[in-house]
């Protein structure tokens, strides 16, 4: 059987670049036996790696071992994640084919044959050291690709536990175990950009600096964006509805997720009613002096205080020193102005503070979230509660984001779900805006090249009438 926390390990005494060498080398070789599988026996690999971590016992147990290491989120929420992320990615995966012929188009002459990319290299971020390698090696290994994790150091237990579980699972059903392998430890930064370097694809999930690192490795790689999400509670929502899904995606994972809601926009004519419900669902609003509080302990130095993110309700308000009343909440709402360096409240917490702002119109609030995504979160996303779909296609049409979620709690719906059409994943695209290749979530396809197989059709050559007519006629040739 596979070992958990040394699988793929080198000898002692090798330098970055020969423990990468060795790792690629496995890889490889693992992708020369899995080559020739067909589709039932790819899927039946994808739905090992799914089970390694959707057993109740295995996804507790990583969760726990998750918070106890990282001191992030809980163990609950974790738990949560590990088993419906990768049930959703699962369900996402069976209905696709990656082997062989996945395409034809008759009229055009085109047949597309899916092939791997190669070795994938995987960063993975401390806020989900087990959902996100599953989440990642279920989409490589559907493409019939080797995986090779880089953990952050913080997660490197729960990764390689996890990768552990993989790696038993492929054995189980007799496939190379080493199609999925874990950086050995201690992973430093020179060892993660050795992967980064050697490998054919780099996916990462995580800090701003490994993805900047990512795309000047030479590799080519695809990264995330910062998340910061601003949501619009409009004078048509419904406010206990609304209320509802900020509360419950807000306190997720204790606001571990780049999606998770970090300010929220509330029209004029709903304020007082809005903060009414936000108020009923458990948040509580924080006073001037308690804002002050909050933000001298929330940031040190101009950092967020790591004693102080994605720790539950209670931690948080009695680091801070707030009422007995505050502890009793489930979040924190601050009132702020301003967005940008001077207003800190406006952008990405990590923990359960919402910052709560009063718009005097929809024209206004979406001014207001504008100048928020300027400041941090650009590409990312936004939330609308409304039931006005002119109000949400506005939102849609004129914000630099790929995502607009409407009536939806944003840490459930981002990232995928089972009441939208978005693909489950953990890494979600921000485009060009955010510095992103890719403006979708992350998927399947980003784990495939594509063979064209192109025969010869009718001739489809129209006459410089069709084309330049409309053009000549209006402004001559």
């Amino acid at each position: 059987m596979t070992q958990p926390l040394t699988a793929g390990r080198p000898a002692p005494g090798g330098d970055d670049a020969e423990t990468v060498d060795g790792l690629i080398k496995k890889a490889r070789s693992a992708m020369a036996v899995f080559a020739n599988a067909d589709q039932a026996r790819v899927d039946e690999a994808v739905t090992a790696l799914a089970w390694s971590i959707y057993r109740p016992d295995h996804a507790r147990a990583l969760a726990e071992t998750a918070v106890s290491d990282t001191g992030l989120g809980n163990v609950a929420d974790k738990t949560a994640k590990n088993r419906r992320k990768t049930f959703g990615t699962l369900r996402d995966l069976l209905g696709v084919k990656t082997v062989g012929v996945i395409e034809e188009d008759a009229r055009l002459g085109i047949v597309k044959y899916a092939k791997p990319v190669g070795v994938v290299g995987a960063v993975v971020p401390a806020t989900n050291p087990a959902a996100t390698p599953v989440n990642k090696a279920m989409m490589a290994v559907k493409g019939r690709n080797a995986i090779v994790l880089a953990p952050s150091p913080a997660g490197f237990n729960t990764t390689a536990l996890t990768a552990g579980h993989m790696r038993a699972e492929l054995d189980r059903i007799a496939l190379p175990a080493d199609l999925v392998q874990v950086l050995p430890a201690p992973v430093t930064k020179a060892l993660t950009q050795a992967l980064m370097e050697a490998c054919d694809l780099i996916v990462v999930t995580g800090s701003q600096n490994n993805v900047r690192n990512a795309y000047r490795s030479g590799t080519p790689a695809i990264g995330v964006g910062t998340g910061n999400v601003p949501v619009i509670i409009d004078s048509s929502a419904d406010l206990t509805d609304a209320a509802t899904k900020i509360c419950a995606s807000k306190t997720f994972d204790n606001a571990t997720s780049c999606s998770s809601e970090n300010s929220v926009t509330i029209i004029d004519d709903v304020y007082d009613a809005a903060i009414g419900a936000l108020e009923d669902a458990g948040g509580y609003l924080a006073t001037a002096e308690e804002k002050r509080l909050i933000e001298d302990t929330l940031w040190v130095d101009g950092r967020l205080n790591r004693t102080l993110i994605a720790k539950g309700a209670d931690v948080f308000a009695r680091q801070v020193g707030l009422s007995e009343e505050a502890r009793k909440a489930r979040f924190f709402m601050v009132e702020d102005d301003g967005a940008g360096p001077d207003h800190p409240f406006s952008g990405e917490k990590l923990s359960l503070v919402l910052t709560v702002y009063r718009a005097a119109g929809f024209d206004a609030a979406v001014a207001r979230v504008r100048e928020i995504l300027r400041y941090q979160g650009i590409g990312h996303s936004v939330g609308i509660h409304t039931a006005d779909m002119d109000h949400a296609r506005r939102l849609a049409e004129g914000l630099d984001v790929v995502r607009v979620l409407v009536n939806q709690a944003h840490a459930f719906g981002n990232g995928g779900s089972f009441d939208n059409g978005l693909d489950f994943t953990l890494s979600m695209g921000c485009g060009t805006w955010a510095g992103n290749s890719i403006s979708e979530n992350l998927n399947y396809r980003h784990f495939i090249n594509v063979t064209h197989l192109v025969t010869v059709i009718p001739e489809n050559k129209p006459t410089e009438e069709e084309l330049f007519g409309a053009y000549w006629a209006r402004y001559g040739k």
